[in-house]
């Protein structure tokens, strides 16, 4: 074998190595990264039942019921984007947060039937938080324009638009 030809299976060996290293890397990553989904998005297109998604937005008032199964809360509650809603259930104890009305982003699995089961809920931190992906969907739905204050509470959501809000004259903020 000629020195030549050596280095050239030398380099082969060495771009096998690192291609497969590049894929095993790839592989990885994929396999443990959760995508941000709104319901709206989840009922367009669900996602796989094995892909660990986030699902974001604001709890439907008067949804929220707590039942025991094997002396374990779970809860059952709606989330909403303004245009549509996702039972979400979860096993657990709530964070101590959580509100009827107000952001959440639950992390889990949608069920075949379109229910998530959700292995974590986050809950806001105060009054005036909400998860940046949450406050994007409300944005681009048309149901919140930062410029006018905080967000609505989920029940004015069907009355409000963009186009109400261009009605409104802008607030100074001091």
């Amino acid at each position: 074998m000629t020195r030549k030809s050596r280095r050239l299976w030398l380099v082969v060996a060495c771009m096998i190595g690192l291609g497969s290293a590049a894929a095993l890397t790839l592989n990885a990553f994929s396999s443990n990264i959760v995508f941000f989904m709104a319901p709206s998005q989840v009922h367009s297109k669900p996602p796989p039942a094995d892909r660990t998604i986030r699902l974001g937005g604001m709890v439907v008032a008067g949804s929220v019921h707590q039942e025991k199964v094997k002396d374990a809360p779970v809860a059952i509650f709606d989330v909403t984007d303004g245009q549509a809603a996702v039972t979400v259930r979860y096993e657990g104890i709530l964070p101590d947060l959580f509100r009827e009305g107000q952001s959440v982003v639950a992390v889990g699995t949608v069920n075949p039937d379109g229910t998530f089961r959700a292995s974590e809920v986050l809950a806001k931190h105060d009054e005036t938080y909400m998860p940046k992906e949450v406050a994007e969907e409300l944005r681009r739905s048309g149901k919140w324009d930062p410029r006018f204050g905080k967000a609505p509470d989920a029940a004015s959501w069907n009355t409000m638009t963009a186009a109400d809000n261009a009605k409104k004259p802008a607030t100074q903020t001091p």
